[in-house]
Parts: C-alpha cells; structure tokens; sequence
C-alpha cells in the first residue's frame, strides 16, 4: 500500500473510497493531459 493510500485509510476512509477516489483523479488527470496535446 503506498504511503498516501495508508495515510487516508488512517483517517477514517474505506478501501474502496480510496481507490475510487484516485481512479477519478487519475481519469480527470489523464483527459487534461490528452486535451493539452490537441491544443498543440
């Protein structure tokens, strides 16, 4: 488990609230990435 995952689940989150949670953001991350190389 990486350090940031262990940290949230500490805090109080669920398994399955942080991993949704982190494919959420690393959807949105991934569609800035591909609109910036159509912008080029």
């Amino acid at each position: 488990m990486a350090p940031l995952h262990h940290h949230f689940e500490k805090s109080g989150w669920k398994e399955t609230q942080v991993v949704v949670r982190f494919w959420i953001i690393t959807m949105l991350l991934c569609l800035i990435g591909l609109a910036s190389l159509k912008l080029r």
